[in-house]
């Protein structure tokens, strides 16, 4: 067994690479989601250990001392992320030749060749669901015999192994929880929106709707939902609750933890009985039956990705969702307490100046108690990518900007009737527009009233996004 690290490598300030399906970018508020996906193959490598660099505020010297002790480094890398991520190759590279650099994660599945073709430093990618891929390279297997494996030869010849199956048996994983308790300061993953200290896992992976937009289904996760047990599931809460007592949250980061309502609601019957606070992401048509069972068994806040306003927009992406059945979800869920975060994206095929004012209306209406607003990112290997392509909308390009120097993300897609920056100032427009009115302001502020706790973190992140809005202004 080789020592391994598995590592989330120094970025932009607040910059969550490793952030889940469409967000890799420098957040409005300084957020960091836990880096499951390193979490999962480090969990089955006795002795391996995950470091979290962005999170944990080190410097590139601090992290290549550490990375320096290890035989075999993995890293996450994503599209925005992945030039500086070869780099950080590199320098290791520099200091140790012998070390053995391996990469994982969608950018890797989609474009394996190019890759590697970017960087002699790496020297094999995964491909793929990669969990198991890692495993085999720590164990020593002769990289020819690894499915899934993208790998350069030592003549400097690259080559690509068959594909390695999905996972079928999601409860024959290890839990990640136990990585994050060993490796991890869970004091340094703050989500606005969730309560302070939380963890996330995943119940299942692949996703069933079909998104345009969406990566990870259409990468590496597929559109086939494939569920740990109900037991399985509570068994890593009940560790948590043991292990980890200090945890005021749990979130479930499966794309829709609800997409399988009675299983959902077995599950909630089983978080109730634990007596946890819990979030999941969910889609917008979930029935009040199944939200009243939810929030009587723990349920606090459901992360809901309404992206726009407009039913045509909704339906060029393959939302399979209407806005009429947002709303009475939404409606739905203020009768019965559940906080909302919603998410909108702009810029999406169809988007006009009347869309987007069409979805701030509608943003406003629905009035989710906090929003995030994000840009249409083309990431290669979407739908969406190719639309963009074939469309004219934007150039394919081996490099794609979908953040600035500062990380920052860019608008990557243009229209004939809609430029590049007026989507990209739409974003500034819509924060403003949905938080400052007078009845948000005075929900914001009865929330600070009520905890002293509450009142530093808003007042924090209140600094962390007009200083967000200042930077996205210039």
């Amino acid at each position: 067994m080789m020592k391994t690290l598995f590592l989330q490598a120094p970025s932009f300030d607040g910059f969550d690479g490793g952030a889940g399906s469409r967000y890799q970018a420098k957040r409005e508020i300084k957020s960091f989601w836990y880096p499951t996906w390193l979490a999962q193959p480090a969990a089955l490598i006795p002795g391996s250990r995950v470091l979290d660099a962005p999170a944990d505020e080190l410097s590139v010297d601090a992290t290549l001392a550490i990375a320096l002790e290890y035989d075999l480094v993995i890293m996450h890398t994503s599209s925005p992320s992945f030039p500086t991520d070869a780099k950080f190759a590199e320098e290791i590279k520099k200091r140790k030749p012998a070390v053995i650099i391996g990469m994982v994660g969608a950018k890797t599945a989609v474009d394996p060749h190019g890759s590697l073709s970017a960087s002699e430093a790496i020297d094999f990618v995964c491909r793929e669901e990669f969990d198991y891929t890692c495993r085999d390279v720590a164990n020593g297997l002769a990289f020819k015999d690894i499915p899934g494996l993208s790998y350069r030869e030592s003549d400097g010849s690259i080559e690509h192994n068959g594909p390695r199956e999905m996972i079928e048996n999601m409860d024959e994983l290890p839990f990640v929880a136990p990585v994050y308790k060993r490796d991890l300061k869970i004091e340094n993953y703050f989500i606005g929106y969730l309560q302070h200290p939380y963890v996330s896992i995943y119940t299942g992976r692949g996703c069933r709707s079909k998104c345009t937009f969406c990566l990870w289904p259409q990468t590496v996760g597929g559109h086939r939902y494939r569920v740990r047990s109900v037991e399985n599931v509570l068994e890593e809460v009940r560790w948590i609750k043991e292990n980890m007592p200090e945890v005021k949250e749990i979130m479930f980061d499966d794309d829709t933890f609800t997409d399988f309502k009675p299983r959902a609601e077995e599950i909630a019957r089983g978080l109730g009985k634990l007596g946890v606070t819990w979030s999941c992401n969910a889609k917008a048509n979930v029935p009040y039956s199944t939200l009243k069972i939810m929030k009587e068994n723990g349920l606090r806040l459901l992360l809901v990705g309404y992206e726009s306003g407009d039913d045509q927009i909704l339906l060029n992406i393959k939302k399979g969702l209407r806005t009429d059945i947002a709303k009475r979800f939404s409606e739905d869920c203020r009768k019965l307490g559940i906080k909302i975060h919603g998410t909108f994206i702009l810029g999406l095929p169809g988007e006009t100046h009347d869309t987007i004012e069409k979805t701030i209306e509608y943003a406003k209406e629905i009035n989710p108690h906090t929003i995030q607003v994000s840009l249409a990112a083309p990431y290669p290997g979407t739908t969406l990518y190719k639309q963009a392509v074939e469309n004219g909308w934007m150039e394919d390009n081996k490099v794609i900007n979908l953040v600035s120097n500062k990380g920052v993300q860019l608008a990557a897609i243009s229209y004939p009737h809609l430029s590049k920056e007026d989507i990209y100032h739409g974003v500034e427009a819509f924060y403003r527009r949905f938080y400052f009115r007078p009845v948000k302001i005075w929900e914001i502020v009865r929330e600070m009233l009520g905890s002293w706790d509450m009142m530093q973190r808003r007042l924090r992140e209140g600094v962390e996004f007009f200083r967000f809005l200042r930077a996205h202004q210039s």
